[in-house]
């Protein structure tokens, strides 16, 4: 049985066939060439789940069912984008549109959500059925499993961990609120950080990890500089740290997860990043036993997980 698996982003639209063994054995990208009507982004996913189809050796009869990850807020019983402001979706009927031109079962689901959810299938989340995964990209993603199953609250629009408050009164955010999880613990907040950093100190070493240029600056400068012993960078990852282990030990507090997962380039740092967030949340967290505290690992599954999680959206009916 084969199911497939949509990462709809605002630039590409990549589809994948999976396996019963959760494997990818066909894949597909199309531009999605924004802004266009969503009846033509609509024809291009069909287009690329043809595509996989074919890459992938099988008929579109063979296909158990479709899953999406959109941007936005979706509602997964109906299929019906709520609303999308990067693909200009409001109540856009995504699933029923497909689903005529495909002939298939469609599930729709938050892209955040479908990726988290990729993770509980054949992740680093498998085995559990309580998990929070946090990705750490331009801004603060994030996905809930509960009992197995995805929350997003009564108007599918829960999970916004990265809207949540950190800072009273701090940082503008990109939601209209200050002091946001995401305006501290994203790449982006990391790479103010260290352009901040910078300016204040002319002899940092991180001017020369950037080629000279704050335009150099990028989420690996800071702990670059870390390693190489300047005392700056240092600062700058010490901060960051500190920030981000207080958003991840709100969520252990709120959800009190099995497993809480964290995603993203800025996790390529491995032990340097995790083993202080490790001690960060240990020492903060509410937790009456230690033997019962929640584990902190890294994603597996990087880009595929959206698509994985995906295509297993049926499950969750």
């Amino acid at each position: 049985m084969y199911n497939i698996g949509i990462d709809l982003g605002g630039t590409n639209i990549k589809v994948g066939v999976v396996d019963e063994n959760y494997n990818i054995i066909g894949k597909s990208n199309i531009k999605t060439n924004l802004p266009r009507p969503g009846e033509e982004i609509a024809e291009s996913i069909a287009e690329g789940v043809r595509q996989a189809c074919e890459a992938a050796g099988i008929q579109l009869s063979d296909v158990n069912s479709v899953g999406i990850g959109t941007p936005g807020t979706a509602n997964r019983n109906t299929g019906v984008v709520l609303h999308s402001n990067k693909l200009g979706f409001d109540n856009f009927p995504l699933g029923e549109i497909l689903s005529k031109k495909l002939g298939t079962h469609i599930y729709v689901e938050n892209d955040a959500n479908a990726a988290a959810f990729g993770e509980v299938v054949n992740g680093a989340g498998k085995g559990y059925k309580n998990v929070v995964v946090i990705t750490l990209g331009t801004g603060v993603g994030g996905g809930i499993i509960i009992d197995g199953k995805i929350y997003t609250g009564f108007n599918f629009c829960g999970g916004e961990v990265g809207h949540t408050v950190i800072e009273y009164n701090g940082r503008p955010c990109s939601c209209g609120r200050k002091g946001c999880f995401e305006a501290y613990s994203s790449a982006t907040a990391l790479i103010n950080f260290t352009k901040e950093a910078m300016q204040e100190d002319k002899d940092t070493k991180m001017w020369e990890l950037a080629g000279g240029s704050l335009d150099g600056v990028d989420g690996k400068t800071a702990f670059d500089g870390f390693r190489a012993g300047d005392k700056t960078a240092t600062d700058v990852v010490n901060k960051y740290i500190n920030y981000l282990g207080c958003g991840l030990t709100n969520m252990v507090n709120i959800f009190q997860p099995e497993v809480l997962l964290i995603g993203g380039g800025i996790c390529k740092e491995g032990k340097n990043l995790t083993d202080p967030l490790i001690k960060y949340i240990a020492e903060e967290c509410y937790c009456i036993d230690p033997n019962s505290s929640t584990k902190l690992d890294i994603c597996k599954l990087g880009n595929d997980a959206g698509i994985i999680g995906a295509a297993y959206l049926y499950t969750l009916q």
